[in-house]
């Protein structure tokens, strides 16, 4: 998911005025201007958190190398398809990849030294309060607007979540670029439940302070002496999406989901095992899935259980999935809603996956009537895609044709008509 769908800074008030950021405390989603000059001098981040650089995603008061990192701003453009950066408002989690992004360097030998920074806390964070009074605090900060470099503050952030493992904290990736292979952090921080950050507390780190003093938030105090983390967690209120929201806005997002259609084109059923499988990336759980025969589907294209508790005494929930590879000029309506809906047994879930959108319709009636049906639209494939590695056309195609390779040409698939 995006890293952020909040408005053109050019449609809202500004919180402070570029010659006044030196003075002002932060304030959650506020929207903080650039200069006017032209060149890197317009950098409203050096301003509002003083000696941290005024250039890439991590800006440090304090060196790695040396240990002796003060104040941490990771700033994100939310924008680099190979390493998408993304805030989930509904839980706090804030995924944020490391600087190690192109061949020619070892994973902890890059200049700011960032990656060295997130292996070093997030060890230090499951040490006891000691090791983490030494854990410089967060700041999140996303570029606003198209134009300019004004950005908006998003947060105080504390690594790791209270339910992530610490393989998913912070994980080495691997990627490949022009046939060489490197590795990058994939790192998981919550965004603590802090809607202003003083001016004062950002002082006293800049200069050396304690972070437990000089005006200490209460929600940072509360992690660094117990390790309990208070999320921001903001449920969403609008559950219709329109088709604007549904469908990829960029040319190389609607350009993989296109490989997709292109892929499945002329037999379209053939889509049903890789819908599966995209939902299988969005929810690990998942555990035995059967896709059924289409005389005897019962209007079901697969069906499977999740799993929940530990492992050692789970449950499982049956649940039911449809999946419709369509064009996106092609909604998916009431009907095949009903359809489902009408399959589902007691205790039961649904999932609809398309390649295209939901109309409103459909999508009112299942959230009104309080249907537990899961909705996949084409935007959220693109995203689930790239959150996996999957960022081009060219990985998706070579994805495509190793898990679901074309019939030989002139032979027909034998189905149950």
């Amino acid at each position: 998911m995006p890293a952020s769908s909040t408005p053109s800074p050019q449609t809202e008030q500004p919180a402070a005025a570029f010659d006044e950021l030196t003075d002002v405390d932060l304030h959650l989603d506020a929207f903080y201007p650039g200069g006017t000059k032209g060149n890197i001098s317009d950098d409203p981040i050096n301003k509002l958190v003083p000696k941290v650089g005024n250039q890439g995603g991590f800006r440090l008061a304090g060196s790695p190398w040396n240990q002796d990192v003060r104040l941490a701003v990771l700033y994100t453009t939310g924008r680099e398809r190979d390493w998408p950066d993304a805030l989930d408002p509904q839980t706090g989690t804030f995924t944020y990849y490391g600087d190690n992004k192109k061949p020619g360097h070892e994973l902890h030998g890059t200049n700011p030294g960032g990656n060295l920074l997130l292996r070093n806390v997030f060890a230090a964070s499951h040490a006891g309060p000691e090791e983490r009074r030494r854990i410089p605090p967060f700041l999140l900060f996303e570029k606003a607007g198209a134009t300019g470099r004004g950005v908006r503050f998003r947060g105080l952030l504390a690594p790791g979540g209270p339910a992530l493992t610490s393989d998913d904290e912070l994980a080495a990736i691997w990627r490949t670029t022009g046939g060489e292979r490197f590795q990058n952090y994939r790192a998981r921080f919550t965004v603590l439940d802090q809607a202003v950050i003083p001016r004062k507390w950002i002082q006293h780190l800049i200069h050396g302070g304690n972070s437990l003093e000089g005006g200490c938030p209460n929600a940072w105090r509360t992690w660094v002496e117990t390790r309990s983390y208070l999320p921001l967690t903001a449920p969403a209120t609008t559950v219709i999406r329109s088709q604007a929201e549904q469908l990829p806005s960029d040319p190389n997002s609607r350009e993989i989901l296109a490989t997709i259609r292109e892929h499945f084109r002329d037999r379209e059923h053939d889509f049903e095992p890789c819908a599966v499988e995209l939902w299988r990336l969005l929810a690990p759980a998942t555990g035995q899935v059967e896709v059924t025969r289409r005389s005897r589907d019962g209007g079901r294209d697969a069906v499977g259980q999740y799993y929940l508790g530990p492992p050692a005494d789970r449950i499982a929930i049956d649940f039911a999935l449809e999946a419709k590879c369509k064009s996106p000029d092609q909604a998916v309506g009431v009907k095949e809603g009903s359809r489902l809906i009408s399959r589902l047994r007691h205790r039961n879930f649904g999932v609809l996956v398309t390649t295209s959108y939901f109309n409103q319709q459909m999508q009112k009636e299942i959230r009104d009537d309080e249907h537990p049906v899961v909705l996949i639209c084409g935007r959220d494939i693109v995203e689930l895609l790239r959150q996996h590695g999957y960022t081009s056309k060219t990985a998706v195609e070579e994805w495509l044709a190793k898990r679901y390779p074309a019939p030989a040409s002139g032979t027909r698939v034998a189905r149950d008509e």
